[in-house]
């Protein structure tokens, strides 16, 4: 495996005047060593970027669509390289890493169709009232300057992914930010972009260290902030800059209900397999991933024990290895936080069925029942192989249960009803309702967001492009209509 000590400062490799160790949390050892950009370095991508925003605007919808079909077919080239990468920074199962290369792919391949499609201008006809006649609207989306991109460490590659893609689609310069802990996997993203013929500034990457990004958050040459992370530090960000525009991908503590009328034994095994393995894929280091299991009290102590079967059989270990389910968290305080977490509601009270075991930075997969209220692991995000379990009597008590969370990020909904389906959908404060599955399900098309303090605005290479972009009008006057 071979990494690099370069960023990528305006489309050219840059090295800085320290580095840093990139480690990984399955057996400590050294993934890659990570050159850090001096403040003149992050000053001149700025400027790079601030300086070409008109022009990269004005670059041909082919040749942003090209550069985007590139990086699209080299991620798939490289796949097995750079899932491995993955793994290696990360702890994720390689098997899971596949998987997230395989995601990038599409987000690129997703976002040079837009690219190409987007912004064809809508015409709107004003003489509709006796003052517009003659005049015809057309409106058409330009970019809102320099987008700052901040991703997380759970999905280093197809986050960044997330953040570049849209941002080249729209015409909109970009400055990433990729997360410390696994800076490797967004750096690859800068060689394959490297070998496109985009224009110098209309990307950096540059892995600075957290304590520096206050000054380029409040750079007014970047009026966009798109940030992908902890619900704390995103609101920071927004509360420091209200006049820019920022969307946030924060935080959600992710429901999966089960009701009635998914109640056949083949039912309640196939929902039983879909919580065990998306409350502890990504080893539960995902927004969406299953922790709250809501169970109407019919199919209750059906499900119960199958949900504690299913979970067990989940293999943990080397992240390397093909069978690996669960590998270890990202560090080992992320690991020690989860076990203060479960080691806390089980001393209020609730019921420990499996798991809550720690060995360094693993976490052993865990099921939790009679967890309080009040217990952090029930009104916070915790982010490990953790699932509660919970019964209630009926549909409005599950929907309710839903919706008691400061949270409103995705929940899923195990029913065969169509109508049930509808209610759900309305019902549901959240930014996504999965029928007849767990809330974990994402396609990378889709609009993605929460509600609540789940965030603002959407993911999703489409809906990205709009954030990005605003509307701007020209009236045509003294047409023949």
């Amino acid at each position: 495996m071979t990494s690099t000590t370069a960023f990528w400062l305006a489309g050219r490799q840059a090295t800085g005047e320290t580095t840093f160790d990139v480690t990984s949390p399955w057996d400590g050892r050294t993934v890659g060593t990570v050159s850090v950009p001096t403040d003149a370095q992050i000053e001149d991508a700025v400027s790079a970027s601030h300086a070409v925003r008109e022009d990269f605007a004005a670059t041909p919808a082919h040749v942003r669509a090209a550069a985007l079909d590139h990086v699209s077919r080299r991620l798939a080239e490289r796949t097995e390289e750079i899932a491995r990468l993955i793994s290696a920074e990360n702890g994720k199962p390689v098997k899971w890493a596949r998987g997230e290369v395989g995601r990038a792919v599409s987000v690129f391949r997703f976002a040079a169709e837009e690219a190409r499609r987007f912004n064809g201008g809508e015409a709107q006809r004003l003489d509709t009232d006796a003052g517009g006649q003659g005049r015809l609207a057309f409106t058409r989306r330009f970019p809102k300057g320099v987008v700052l991109g901040i991703a997380p460490f759970n999905f280093p590659l197809n986050l960044c992914a997330h953040k570049i893609a849209p941002a080249i689609a729209a015409g909109a310069p970009i400055i990433l930010k990729p997360a410390p802990a696994t800076p490797l996997s967004g750096l690859i993203l800068g060689e394959l972009l490297a070998e496109t013929e985009l224009p110098a500034g209309a990307w950096s990457i540059l892995p600075v260290p957290n304590d520096r990004m206050p000054a380029l958050v409040q750079d007014e040459r970047l009026p966009v902030i798109s940030f992908t992370g902890s619900e704390t530090v995103g609101y920071a960000i927004m509360d420091s800059v209200p006049r820019k525009h920022c969307t946030l991908e924060l935080g959600g503590n992710g429901a999966a209900v089960v009701l009635a009328d998914f109640a056949s034994d083949e039912d309640l095994d196939r929902a039983a397999q879909r919580i065990a393995t998306f409350s502890n894929y990504q080893g539960g280091q995902s927004c969406i991933s299953v922790q709250r299991v809501i169970a109407d009290a019919s199919v209750y102590d059906r499900l119960l024990p199958r949900i504690v079967a299913a979970v067990e059989a989940q293999v943990t270990g080397d992240p390397n290895d093909d069978a690996t389910d669960v590998g270890p968290l990202v560090s080992e305080a992320a690991a020690q936080r989860v076990e203060s977490w479960v080691d806390e509601a089980v001393g209020a009270g609730a019921k420990l069925l499996t798991g809550g075991k720690r060995d360094g930075a693993s976490y052993a997969p865990t099921v939790l029942t009679d967890v309080p209220a009040e217990a952090t692991i029930s009104c916070e995000e915790v982010f490990g192989p953790v699932l509660t379990v919970r019964k209630v009597d009926g549909e409005a008590e599950a929907f309710a249960a839903v919706n008691d969370s400061k949270y409103g990020l995705q929940a899923g909904v195990f029913t065969h009803d169509l109508q049930t389906a509808f209610r759900a959908h309305r019902a549901l404060e959240v930014g996504g309702v999965v029928i007849g599955d767990v809330p974990s399900y994402r396609a990378d098309q889709m609009p993605y967001g929460g509600a609540k303090q789940s965030g603002v605005g959407r993911e999703g290479v489409k809906f990205a492009m709009d954030d990005y972009t605003y509307e701007r009008v020209m009236v045509l006057t003294g047409l023949a209509l």
